[in-house]
């Protein structure tokens, strides 16, 4: 494992420059093309060049991506990495580019995702076609369950039936993201939004409705990671990996859980915590994968920032929003400012910003610390990221 305390600060692998393409509907790009607009913006704001890229990690919905990407943008990499685990999924390649950086396999990483979801209608309720002969060919798709929003109902009906959370309370963290990304100009949904037009937005899988729900949109982001002391005077601070971990429980179709409100993510955040020798207290900035709001109170939960069953009241009276004590997913998330299929590398261009002070009306006051969490696919693995200035 990646263990961040083995190596100096001035050694340690960091993240040294972040972009996003162009976000919401973009028909005229390809998602290979919205990687790479996000690459060479990335590169620039690092203050490097795709000369000095010798690493690519790229997660798309096509095959061998790293190497498409590799070809497109007119690098020979010596090392590469397609890692697909969901949502996670670049979270992951952050730490697999860390290692690799550590043990010298290169030097200068490029990780990529892009996704055109909203241009190509392809995100349909019923998910991915299955093969008919794997688990969930046979036991999921015959009964037309909604994936990945069947399993998330399911969730937020087991929450409601244990310990009384109600649609309005998950309803705050629709509203919250909303106010958050009227503050930020990128956000695909600025206008205002209330619990009321949360509660009135129609039934998906119950008590889920499409305001409690991701949007679908096109979008590209690209991280650039080297060790800060290799680099010239960085023009902008480098923000150091201080911490990261990850954990998998099965494949994707969650048969074997013994309770959906105890998915593995407690693990991850204390192991990355103990690698950054901080605790929760240190943290300033909290960024939460939000593909559905229940997903944000069940992760708050299991993060360990309140305890089980007090979400509902943890996220009431404007918590999370702007001005509220526990501002969180400070770019809208998910829920506002877009999601290109997959949102874990928005997570980590967002927390970067803020931590380097960019982020304008909804920059925080305080932003020294960062964590990042994110799942992969349904409940099948975790990762918490920690990063510092």
């Amino acid at each position: 494992m990646f263990d961040t305390p083995r190596v100096t600060r001035q050694g340690r692998p960091a993240i040294v420059g972040v972009a996003e393409s162009e976000l919401g509907k973009v028909p005229d790009l390809t998602a290979l093309e919205l990687q790479a607009q996000a690459a060479r913006t990335a590169l620039q704001d690092a203050g490097l060049t795709l000369r000095e890229v010798d690493g690519i990690f790229a997660h798309t919905d096509d095959r061998f991506p790293s190497v498409l990407l590799a070809e497109y943008l007119g690098v020979r990499p010596r090392y590469t990495d397609t890692t697909n685990v969901g949502g996670m999924s670049n979270i992951s390649h952050i730490r697999h580019a860390a290692a690799a950086i550590d043990a010298g396999m290169c030097e200068v990483a490029l990780i990529t995702y892009g996704s055109t979801q909203l241009s190509d209608g392809a995100r349909l309720l019923t998910g991915l076609a299955e093969d008919p002969r794997s688990p969930r060919g046979q036991f999921i798709v015959p009964h037309g369950h909604l994936s990945p929003i069947g399993y998330y109902a399911m969730v937020a009906q087991r929450h409601m039936h244990c310990y009384g959370t109600q649609s309005a309370d998950l309803a705050e963290i629709a509203v919250a993201a909303r106010k958050w990304a009227a503050m930020n100009p990128k956000a695909y949904k600025r206008e205002p939004l209330t619990i009321d037009d949360v509660l009135s937005s129609p039934m998906i899988a119950d008590p889920l409705r499409v305001r409690d729900c991701c949007l679908v949109t096109d979008g590209g982001g690209a991280l650039v990671m080297t060790r800060a002391h290799t680099a010239h005077a960085w023009s902008k601070p480098p923000i150091y990996i201080e911490g990261v971990a990850e954990t998998f429980s099965h494949h994707y179709t969650p048969f074997d859980i013994p309770d959906w409100l105890e998915t593995g993510v407690r693990a991850t955040a204390d192991e990355a915590m103990r690698q950054a020798g901080i605790t929760r207290e240190d943290i300033d900035v909290v960024q939460i994968y939000d593909h559905f709001t229940i997903g944000v109170m069940q992760s708050l939960e299991e993060l360990g920032f309140c305890t089980r069953g007090e979400g509902k009241d943890f996220v009431k009276e404007g918590r999370l929003a702007p001005g509220g004590d526990f501002p969180i997913n400070t770019s809208g998330g998910g829920l506002s400012y877009g999601h290109p299929g997959m949102f874990g590398i928005f997570l980590v261009i967002e927390a970067v910003r803020q931590l380097r002070g960019e982020c304008g009306l909804r920059q925080l006051k305080r932003a020294e610390r960062a964590l990042c969490h994110a799942p992969g696919l349904v409940f099948s693995g975790n990762t918490t990221l920690i990063l510092g200035k």
